[in-house]
Parts: structure tokens; C-alpha cells; sequence
């Protein structure tokens, strides 16, 4: 039986890395597009304003979507990272029980915050795929007739990868705990 979980969880922690390894590939992707919008909006303003480019205010008109897209190219690099980090156990936490705690403890008290924060992010995916569907059903478009609720995909994506990794680690920790009790 135990030889059976330790493989399930082997299966899960490679998922895991493969998954980790393509968040990082899409988070450089979506930086690099990020950086060069800027920089063209950035090179396009200089050329109208110091150099008097006449064209450079037409181009610039041209990609009038590419403000929109950086700030939703920032949302999306929050989540992917959040969930990156949570992979690494650099995520955000409030951390006052471990120098209260003996040492003995903190496996327990990791199972325990890793539970928590697995079912706040349940309770998130669930909101916000219901967001989605409400924009769905609302049918709005963005920039470029994309649908909004595309966009806003990362919403539910992002819970549901750090509750997922929440919840690996907390299988860790408590398959670290039974191994221990039983040595």
C-alpha cells in the first residue's frame, strides 16, 4: 500500500515539475512581450513628440491595444508566478508559529497551513470561475474582439495550480510524518 502512494505521489511531484517548468517558459514568453509593446510604444512616443515622426502617431494608433494587453499580461504573470512560487514554498505566508513551536511541530503545523490555504483557494477557484461564466454570459469583447472571460481564464488557473501544489505539499508533509512515526 505504501509503495503504491509513494509512486502516486512520484507521478504527482513529475506533473508537478513539468508543469512548473512550462509556467516559467510562458512567464518569459509573456515578459518578453510585455517589454517589447513598451518599448515600441515607448520608441513610437519619442520619434512623435522629439523627432517629429509624423507616422510615429499614426503607428502608435495602430496598436492603441497593446496598453490593455500589457496590463492583462501583468495579471497573468501574477498568477503564474504565485503558483511558481508556491511550488518553491516562497509564496506569501504568515509564519509567527514557528518560533513558538518546537522543531517536532512544524511538520504538523505545514500539513495544517497548507490545508488552509488549499481550501482558501478552493473557495477562490470556485468564485472565480463563476466571474468567468458571468462574463461569458455577458458577452463583452475586449481589444481585438477578444471576449473578456478569455482573458480572465487565469483566474480559475491560478487558484486551481496553487491548490493543487498546496495540496502536494501537504501529502508530503503528512507522508513525511508517517514515515517518521513509523521508524
Amino acid at each position: 500500500m505504501k509503495q503504491v502512494l509513494r509512486k502516486k505521489m512520484e507521478i504527482l511531484k513529475k506533473i508537478e515539475r513539468q508543469l512548473a517548468r512550462l509556467e516559467g517558459w510562458f512567464i518569459v514568453a509573456l515578459l518578453s512581450v510585455m517589454v517589447l509593446l513598451t518599448s515600441v510604444q515607448v520608441l513610437l512616443r519619442n520619434l512623435h513628440i522629439h523627432g517629429r515622426f509624423r507616422y510615429a502617431n499614426l503607428l502608435l494608433g495602430q496598436i492603441d491595444w497593446a496598453d490593455p494587453l500589457v496590463r492583462l499580461l501583468v495579471l497573468w504573470i501574477t498568477f503564474l508566478g504565485a503558483s511558481l512560487l508556491t511550488t518553491e514554498n516562497r509564496h506569501i505566508k504568515i509564519d509567527f508559529l514557528s518560533g513558538i513551536l518546537p522543531s517536532g511541530w512544524l511538520p504538523f503545523r505545514e500539513v495544517i497551513l497548507c490545508t488552509a490555504a488549499a481550501l482558501v483557494c478552493g473557495f477562490m477557484f470556485g468564485g472565480s470561475l463563476e466571474y468567468v461564466k458571468v462574463e461569458y454570459d455577458a458577452g463583452t469583447a475586449l481589444f481585438l474582439g477578444i471576449p473578456s472571460w478569455v482573458t480572465q481564464l487565469i483566474l480559475p488557473a491560478g487558484f486551481l495550480l496553487m491548490l493543487f501544489r498546496f495540496l502536494l505539499r501537504a501529502a508530503g508533509e503528512l507522508a513525511t510524518l508517517t514515515r517518521g512515526r513509523t521508524r
